[in-house]
C-alpha cells in the first residue's frame, strides 16, 4: 500500500517560544508535514478566543476527533486528531490517576482506502514516573481488548529513560521505536514524544521535522512516522 504519513505534535497551547499565542504557526508547521494523520497535545480552547482543534481543521482541511481532558468555564484543553482519512469508530479512554492532572487517550479507527483499517491510539501522559506506569498499563489492556487491526499509538508520553517500566512495558509490545530527541524545540535532547507500531515491519522511518518554523511555533518539535503495511 502506499505509505501513510503519521505526526505528533505538542502544540504547547498555540503558545512559542517568544511566549506569544500564534496557532497559524502551528498550522503553518502542519503544512510542512503534510500528514495524513495528526495527533495532537496541549490544544487550548475558549481561553484565547480560539478553538484550536477546529482552527487546525480547518486550516489543513481535515476530519477531527477532540478528546479534552480538562473542562470547565475557563476553557477545554487536551487531546485531538486530525486525519484526512474517513472516521469509523471512537472510544476515548480514560487516563486519570486520583491526585494529578486528568490525563486521556483518543483510541479510533480509520478507514485508509482499498478495504485498509487503521487503529490509532494518541495520548499525553503525566508527569510523575508512578502515573505513567498506571496509564501504560491501562492503555495496553485498551489496545489488547480492541480489534485485531494494524495499530498505531503515539503521543507526548513524557518519558526518555528505556529502564522504565512505562517505556519497557511499551516496546515489549510493539517493539522498540526509534527515540528522536523533540524537547526542548530550540534545543532538542529529550525524546518526549513517540510512535510506535504494530506489527512493527510497518513502521518504514521516524524523523523530527526540525523546520525553523517548528523551532519557533512550540516548545515540541513534530515527530514524523512513514508506515504501510499490506492490507490483506
Amino acid at each position: 500500500m502506499t505509505p501513510i504519513c503519521i505526526a505528533s505534535y505538542n502544540t504547547h497551547s498555540g503558545i512559542g517560544m517568544d511566549r506569544r499565542f500564534a496557532p497559524e504557526r502551528i498550522a503553518g508547521v502542519l503544512g510542512e508535514i503534510g500528514a495524513d494523520i495528526v495527533a495532537l497535545q496541549e490544544l487550548q480552547s475558549h481561553t484565547t478566543g480560539v478553538d484550536m482543534l477546529d482552527y487546525l481543521r480547518r486550516e489543513c482541511g481535515h476530519h477531527a476527533v477532540a478528546g479534552p481532558t480538562l473542562v470547565n468555564a475557563a476553557g477545554n484543553f487536551g487531546n485531538g486528531l486530525l486525519t484526512r482519512f474517513s472516521i469509523l469508530s471512537v472510544q476515548h479512554i480514560r487516563l486519570d490517576v486520583a491526585g494529578r492532572e486528568p490525563r486521556g487517550a483518543i483510541d479510533a479507527v480509520l478507514d485508509c482506502g482499498n478495504g485498509a483499517s487503521l487503529r490509532v491510539i494518541t495520548t499525553h501522559l503525566g508527569l510523575k514516573r508512578r502515573e505513567r506506569g498506571e496509564q501504560v498499563s491501562r492503555l495496553l489492556d485498551v489496545v489488547r481488548a480492541g480489534p485485531d487491526l494494524p495499530t498505531v499509538l503515539l503521543g507526548d508520553v513524557n518519558e526518555w529513560f528505556l529502564r522504565r517500566r512505562a517505556l519497557h512495558w511499551l516496546h515489549q509490545h510493539f517493539g522498540e521505536s526509534p527515540a528522536r530527541a523533540t524537547f526542548p524545540s530550540l534545543l532538542p535532547v529529550f525524546a518526549l514524544d513517540r510512535i510506535w507500531v504494530t506489527p512493527a515491519s510497518s513502521l518504514r522511518s521516524v524523523l523530527v521535522h526540525n523546520s525553523r518554523g517548528a523551532r519557533i511555533a512550540s516548545d515540541h518539535l513534530p515527530l514524523v512516522a512513514q508506515i504501510a503495511w499490506d492490507a490483506g
